[in-house]
């Protein structure tokens, strides 16, 4: 019985001291600077920031983005978290000598300080099946994890520390649609007409319209591109190192994956949850929902007329 208690007091004591430690270097890594701030990021006025619900086509931003503004700097995998930097990848003293104006990647629901945004969104259809399979490739679920009970979660904000879809999508649209310091652009433009969308993003960031840039910047850009460099760098990016090599991060690149990648349930599930915004983005559904979680006219009556 002695030793049963003896083992138990020295259990806790472990436990007591590991908290501890943890803490201690938690503190020290916040002492010089060198925690990773995320949504603690110190904002500057001058910063751009390229938002996303994450899987919805940050990456590709990223890097139309970067070979729009840095084309002599050949952007990869390797040094695209210094030229869009990721305030989830970097430390807080590496972010802070970066030379501004900054452009930073960001998935964070609304957050005031953000003055100029650049807002991606995609078809959470596509998005939930994208997210899936990234999950498998950081092995947080495995192969036979059931897709349809994977949905559920998406929905109810359980598999995103960035809360829902819809949370972070009307987060941001509520808040900032039509404002001066806002641009909204859909992955699904983005992938149509590549150019016309980065003629947007380059007016908005104030550098001269370019055809010959940005075409530049969208041959390098490409999804055959990415896969490349993926392949022969995957080891050198915060978000696929260590992770699955056989699971692929950047996979088809097309909109309308869930058409053949989702059971029919779980394109239900989605719809009614989301329709009208969905349908105020323009998405259209493939189901006819019984009842509207959230009214359209709610929508519209914070966004105004649908986006088009």
């Amino acid at each position: 019985m002695l030793r049963v208690l003896d083992y138990e007091k020295a259990k806790r004591w472990g436990s007591r001291n590991f908290t501890m430690i943890r803490r201690l270097i938690a503190g020290t890594k916040r002492a010089f600077g060198a925690q990773r701030p995320g949504r603690n990021l110190i904002v500057f006025p001058d910063d751009t920031f390229l938002v996303s619900y994450p899987k919805s086509g940050n990456t590709w931003t990223r890097f139309l983005i970067a070979n729009l503004i840095y084309p002599d700097k050949r952007p990869d995998f390797s040094n695209i978290n210094e030229l869009i930097p990721d305030p989830e990848a970097l430390s807080k003293r590496h972010l802070s000598t970066l030379p501004r104006p900054r452009f930073l990647k960001s998935h964070q629901y609304f957050d005031p300080r953000y003055k100029k945004i650049i807002y991606v969104v995609r078809d959470p259809r596509d998005v939930a099946l994208s997210q899936y399979h990234f999950h498998r490739k950081r092995r947080l679920i495995d192969d036979h994890y059931p897709i349809a009970q994977f949905v559920t979660r998406f929905i109810a904000g359980e598999t995103s520390e960035y809360g829902s879809w819809a949370e972070n999508v009307a987060g941001w649209l509520s808040t900032r649609y039509g404002s001066q310091g806002f641009l909204l652009l859909r992955y699904e433009d983005m992938i149509a007409d590549t150019a016309a969308e980065l003629t947007k993003v380059s007016a908005f960031v104030g550098i001269p319209i370019d055809s010959s840039r940005i075409a530049h910047a969208v041959a390098q850009s490409t999804a055959n591109k990415m896969r490349e460099l993926e392949n022969a760098q995957t080891g050198m990016w915060s978000s696929t190192k260590g992770t699955r090599a056989d699971v692929p991060f950047v996979r088809s690149a097309k909109p309308g994956g869930w058409c053949a990648g989702l059971p029919e349930a779980s394109v239900k599930e989605l719809e009614q949850a989301w329709c009208s915004l969905m349908k105020w983005l323009g998405y259209e559904l493939a189901t006819t929902p019984a009842d509207e979680a959230v009214p359209a006219q709610l929508h519209e009556s914070l966004l105004g007329e649908r986006f088009s």
